[in-house]
């Protein structure tokens, strides 16, 4: 059979889709005729000449307005044939923070929608295929939904495939109960269901002989997760499976095509492309202790990964084939075997490939070293807070220290990291979050957070499904009444995020974190505390708009050892018991730092806030030539060399 998926917006233009990429290779094995149909790349090149659109709004529609449901309300007018309630819809964005431009781009895509639908379906119905499947996930839906109803329309005897995130469990089921042109919802992982359907529908061709409509249905029936019409046009779903995919059933993605593709497009001039790759699904520590706010790993947590050598095969592989090194790794929390194993593999190679990690925030600084040597310039250690009692909220297993000291460690590590701070836990108290305010000026040298937002409540997560946690009363969000046409049940079933009451600090004190973020972000790319272990004394550099004061030499022993105590959190008993002095000499120094802003504080807990310098000598960076003006890392080594000793 002719199989034709395709990869709508709002899914990311600067990666293929991993999904359609995995897929591929499961019904090219089967012998199938497989092409892929970058419809994200279609639109930008459409759109590019209608309006003045830009990066900025695809990322817009892509991911920023993700809560909002602005690229999903954009299509929404191409699947019902009618537009939407403007008005209201732009309200609705003003209210959540969008700006003039984003809203008269919104309401100018959700006028412009249904003729690139139309055109999409039209070429779709064109190449004839026999199967065409919609990956779903994030603000997919309604593009896809919109492109099957009109593809349908033109080509009925063509069998419309959805699957992806958007389809896990009820969501699935109601998005297939609700559009009746949608032959089939696959949910769960599709390795051995799509190609499982395929083989199906082939089988129960009506021109093949001895097919009956009865042998169909009871060979759709055996195929968990699956979504089907029987003889009588009823909506069935089969239970899902029970037992996620072993590792080696995680098939490996091809993604022959894309860069082709992307390189016709006006989109190659926006981004730099970058390869996905997966080396596990699920996660380990939500096994044990699911954080109570993330849904994200749908109806299967169980933690599964590939044998190292066969994910460093596949990495290495993709990157000679595609001649591409930048990697992101979708894998919600990374595998803490493949340290010794894979990373120190690509530590040891000669390969220059980048790559960007999802990590537990309790991470050490050798962790982060062999990251950075194996290639990870970004990690997302999933910090979340630095609120040791809200952290407990959300279940996270670390605390606030741990978290300062995995922005601080991987820093020094010459590692970047990405994270959001989130509030709105029921239980959390002002103080948790002023604490850490106060505190925030002495962190600007670290990397900020991209914000501060109020916790969504996300389908199969703990307080979704466990109302006793805080959330009792739960709807679909406000969104999906503004972009469906359903009834309330079937928004219930079909929705992913929900809202509730507000729970945890008020808005006031919302807006206090917020503002001191957002200094945070302005003074950030100025500000930096360093320092140097040279032995006998210790020499710290500061520049940060809080603090009066350049350059610290500490070089008694008390305050060396306590310096270097401080590397770990560590508490003011274990502090005096360690560093062999008294309590109030050991207060008095702490004291002394904290109004410095060298030391994070938590109740009873400390921990230092200083990255290491660079690996070079101090002395040997002496001067730049004559005539050669000096770096700014130099003009630091030349100022620590004048260093007044005050330990």
């Amino acid at each position: 059979m002719k199989i034709l998926l395709v990869n709508m917006p709002w899914g990311s233009i600067e990666v293929p889709s991993l999904a359609l990429g995995i897929l591929r290779t499961a019904a090219e094995s089967g012998g199938h005729e497989v092409q892929v149909r970058h419809a994200n790349l279609d639109f930008v090149d459409w759109v590019v000449g209608r309006t003045a659109f830009g990066l900025g709004d695809y990322t817009y529609y892509s991911t920023s307005s993700y809560f909002q449901g602005a690229g999903d309300w954009v299509f929404s007018s191409a699947l019902y044939d009618r537009p939407g309630d403007v008005d209201a819809f732009s309200a609705f964005l003003a209210a959540n923070g969008a700006g003039a431009a984003e809203i008269a781009m919104t309401t100018a895509l959700h006028g412009l929608a249904p003729e690139f639908t139309a055109r999409l379906a039209t070429d779709l119905a064109g190449e004839r295929p026999d199967v065409v499947g919609f990956t779903t996930t994030f603000q997919q839906n309604t593009a896809s939904l919109a492109a099957a109803r009109l593809l349908k329309r033109l080509s009925p005897g063509t069998r419309i495939v959805f699957g992806g995130a958007n389809c896990d469990g009820e969501m699935g089921a109601a998005l297939h109960r609700s559009f009746p042109f949608v032959d089939h919802v696959v949910r769960g992982e599709g390795e051995t269901a799509f190609p499982a359907l395929l083989a199906a529908l082939a089988e129960d061709d009506p021109g093949t002989a001895g097919a009956s409509a009865a042998s169909g249905d009871d060979t759709l029936a055996g195929i968990p997760g699956l979504c089907w019409r029987d003889g009588s046009g009823t909506s069935r779903a089969n239970p899902m499976s029970r037992r996620p995919l072993a590792p080696g059933q995680i098939l490996a993605p091809a993604y022959d095509g894309f860069f082709e593709r992307l390189d016709a497009s006006p989109a190659a001039r926006w981004v730099q492309p970058k390869l996905l790759v997966e080396g596990s699904r699920g996660c380990w520590w939500g096994e044990k202790h699911h954080c109570t706010f993330c849904g994200l790993n749908g109806s299967f947590m169980e933690f599964r990964s590939k044998s190292p050598d066969r994910f460093y095969d596949e990495v290495t592989g993709l990157a000679e084939r595609h001649q591409v090194l930048d990697f992101v790794v979708v894998d919600n929390i990374l595998d803490m075997g493949y340290f010794d194993t894979v990373l120190r593999r690509l530590a040891e190679s000669d390969h220059d490939i980048r790559l960007h990690f999802e990590v537990k925030s309790n991470l050490r600084r050798h962790q982060f070293q062999l990251l950075g040597e194996a290639g990870a310039v970004m990690v997302q250690p999933g910090i979340e807070s630095l609120s040791t009692p809200v952290l407990r909220l959300m279940d996270k297993g670390v605390t606030g220290c741990q978290n300062v000291r995995a922005l601080r460690d991987a820093q020094s590590a010459g590692v970047s990291s990405c994270w959001n701070y989130l509030y709105g836990f029921p239980g959390e108290a002002d103080q948790d979050y002023r604490a850490v305010i106060r505190q925030i000026p002495l962190l600007h040298h670290l990397e900020p957070p991209a914000g501060a937002s109020r916790i969504a409540i996300e389908r199969f997560s703990p307080y979704f499904d466990k109302p006793e946690l805080g959330f009792p009363d739960l709807r679909p969000a406000q969104q999906y009444a503004e972009i469906y046409r359903l009834p309330e049940n079937e928004l219930t079933d079909l929705a992913y995020l929900f809202s509730a009451a507000p729970q945890g600090i008020d808005e006031p004190l919302a807006a206090e974190l917020s503002a001191a973020i957002d200094t945070w972000h302005q003074r950030y790319p100025a500000s930096r505390l360093t320092y140097q272990d040279l032995g006998t004394r210790i020499v710290l550099l500061s520049r940060r708009q809080a603090y009066d004061w350049t350059v610290l030499e500490l070089s008694s022993p008390e305050r060396l050892a306590l310096f270097r105590l401080l590397d770990q959190p560590r508490g003011l008993a274990t502090l005096t018991a360690r560093a062999g002095t008294d309590e109030p000499t050991v207060r008095a120094v702490l004291d002394d730092w904290i109004r410095r802003g060298l030391v994070f504080q938590e109740n009873d807990t400390f921990i230092q806030v200083a990255v290491e310098a660079g690996s070079q000598v101090l002395f040997r960076l002496d001067d730049a030539r004559p005539g050669e003006e000096k770096s700014a890392e130099q003009n630091e080594q030349q100022e620590a060399r004048h260093a007044v000793a005050v330990g």
